[in-house]
């Protein structure tokens, strides 16, 4: 969220594939940190911290490219749930021109959008964009999903992008314009057979995205959502086992059309265009970037 971003990193998303080869791989792999032994309580909780890190983590380093390819000199608040690789990124963007606070945020939390978005405001004048980005991951299937996660992942992947977008509007309408971007997946388009509360958040953005789209086109506000396919951060690599990290990008392109995996920079180059002005008469879409994955 900024005069000219927030968020700006990217989705990855779980490893699942052709007639379960790479979702044998992956996709049912045990939720981060889950110790038989352990209760339901102190299992999540070492589940949140782990997802939380990860989410981050990849966030930073996704971040790079859309802060760095933004015209020298833009004006950005960002923000994570992590401040150490958060300082690290804004340091970098200050060396880079641009202008940047940065700021915990936890997208959860409902007065910690507010104190964000009065922020930006705050310090650069007006809003111009949100990039609604956070997101965590649960690979189980229905049956083995617990409340307890199910929770989490939708308070986080969902809820989290509602109260971003709540927080924001006010101040896209003060500023006359804006765009929001809400960081689905292909996810949000097909199913895997496992992953069930992943898969159930991301559709619930698309579709939010869509009715947002409709009721704050009058205000000049564009709101449009981004699927990215299978991208090399370490979410999807947290998901592999040790022994196939070393040829997750070649299994993942042997299922992909274009034959690679994606890289951060894909989705980066489609998420600055659709905050930008160039697609100024786009709104209520749904930008899939997957190398052509889901149009088999």
């Amino acid at each position: 969220m900024n005069s000219s971003g927030n968020q700006a990193s990217i989705r990855s998303d779980p490893i699942v594939s052709d007639r379960n080869r790479l979702y044998r791989i992956a996709g049912r792999a045990q939720r981060p940190g889950r110790d038989p032994s352990r209760g339901r309580s102190e299992w999540l909780d070492a589940w949140r911290a782990k997802s939380g890190s990860l989410r981050e983590r990849r966030g930073a380093r996704a971040r790079r490219k859309p802060c760095f390819s933004l015209r020298r000199g833009a004006q950005l608040l960002i923000s994570d749930v992590l401040e150490e690789p958060l300082g690290e990124l804004a340091e970098k963007m200050t060396a880079a021109g641009h202008e940047v606070e940065s700021r915990r945020l936890d997208v959860t939390v409902e007065d910690e959008w507010r104190e964000a978005v009065d922020a930006a405001e705050g310090r650069f004048g007006r809003v111009d964009f949100l990039i609604n980005n956070a997101g965590i991951l649960d690979p189980a299937g229905i049956e083995e999903t617990t409340r307890e996660s199910w929770d989490c992942v939708l308070a986080v992947n969902q809820t989290g992008v509602w109260l971003g977008m709540r927080a924001v509007l006010p101040a896209l309408k003060r500023a006359g314009r804006g765009s929001i971007l809400n960081v689905s997946s292909i996810y949000g388009l097909v199913g895997s057979g496992g992953a069930a509360a992943y898969h159930a958040t991301k559709g619930a953005v698309r579709l939010l995205t869509k009715t947002a789209a409709i009721q704050y086109a009058p205000d000049g506000i564009r709101v449009n959502s981004i699927h990215p396919g299978y991208i090399d951060t370490e979410m999807i690599r947290s998901a592999a086992p040790e022994e196939v990290q070393a040829q997750l990008g070649g299994l993942i392109g042997e299922n992909v059309p274009l034959g690679r995996i994606g890289a951060p920079e894909d989705i980066a180059a489609g998420a600055l265009y659709l905050v930008s002005d160039e697609a100024s008469y786009v709104t209520g879409a749904e930008l899939v970037i997957d190398g052509g994955y889901t149009a088999r």
